[in-house]
This record gives structure tokens, sequence and C-alpha cells, in this order.
């Protein structure tokens, strides 16, 4: 079953608030892999990406196009990695989309935060979001309406299809991946 298929067959139903609300389609996307916490980076917000991380990252942003991926704007934590993240992920998908800063994208922040903050600050209804676990575990959950946490891998990353970025969330999971399946999707 193709992935677009896969999204259309579990989409809610649409209640009558949202039935004039456009959709959203937010992809939500863990940093990739960065320099371990210590000595060298006493300043958490300033670990960078490893080179491994870089190049793991890059191989895997292949396999966006057997999922069909296209993003108007991406928006990153302003932890220099995820930021990091954010520009790799634009360089490497169609139309370069560009990188804002969303600060509610900062570990320790509840999903409501995000969301009220991309609502202000989204021009667009397919936006990507750059950051950190458990965070964005959490926020996935929030917008599916889960109990638990998804789990995210450094690099991975869901797509969630909303009602828009303003109403309740009713959103539904089209996909979850890791890097090492989009590395594969990517051959």
């Amino acid at each position: 079953m193709s992935p677009h298929r896969l999204s259309n067959s579990v989409s809610p139903q649409p209640d009558d608030d949202s039935a004039s609300m456009p959709s959203s389609e937010v992809y939500l996307v863990r940093h990739a892999i960065a320099a371990e916490r210590g000595d060298d980076w006493p300043d958490d917000s300033k670990r960078p990406l490893t080179t491994r991380g870089i190049n793991r990252f890059k191989d895997s942003l292949p396999g966006l196009k057997a999922l069909e991926v296209s993003v108007d704007e991406i928006f990153s934590s302003p932890l220099v990695r995820a930021k990091q993240t954010a520009d790799l992920l634009s360089a490497g998908i169609p139309g370069n989309p560009p990188v804002k800063l969303l600060d509610a994208l900062a570990p320790g922040q509840s999903p409501s935060a995000v969301m009220a903050q991309l609502a202000k600050a989204a021009k667009r209804h397919r936006v990507a979001l750059v950051g950190h676990e458990p965070d964005l575990g959490e926020l996935a959950a929030y917008l599916i309406g889960a109990s638990r946490p998804l789990l995210f891998k450094k690099g991975g990353m869901c797509r969630i299809d909303v009602g828009g970025l303003s109403s309740k969330p009713a959103g539904s999971l089209a996909w979850f991946v890791t890097p090492k399946v989009l590395r594969k999707l990517a051959r």
C-alpha cells in the first residue's frame, strides 16, 4: 500500500467545526545525531551535529521522495543541532523551504504552546517542525490523541494530518519512519 493511500485510509471524518478549516500536513523531525554532552559542550544549546549525524541525515533525505513529502515552511528549535538539521532538510527537499526559528520548539515546552505559536507564525499548510525528544513524541501524541508519546530516533520523522493549525487537534498519523527506513527508501 502506498504511503499516500495509507494516509487516506486512517484519516478521521471531519466534524462540523473542522469541515471549513484548511487541512494541514505537519511533519515532525527529530534532530540528527549531535555531539555528546560533556566538557566539550557545557552549554547544551550549542551542541552541533556530528559529521556522522550530518552524513546519515543527508543519506535519509532522498527517501522522502518515495513518501511524496512536500513542505512549504520549516520551523526549528533555536538549539544549534535542531537548526542544523532544519537547514539540511531544507537543502535536501524540493523548493528549499525557508527555515524559521520557533522558540516553543526548545526543550521543555508543552504541545499546546508549540501549536499556539505555530498557528501565529505559519503562513502555509505544509510545515515541518524540527525539535527534540521527549517533546516531539509528546507533541505527536497530542496531535493524534494518543495516550502515550511516540518515540523518535535521531533523524526520525512522521507526518500528521490535522484539520488546521489553530483548530483543536484531531490529527491522523499518516506515517512514522526511522532514519534507517528512509535510507532504504532512498535506494
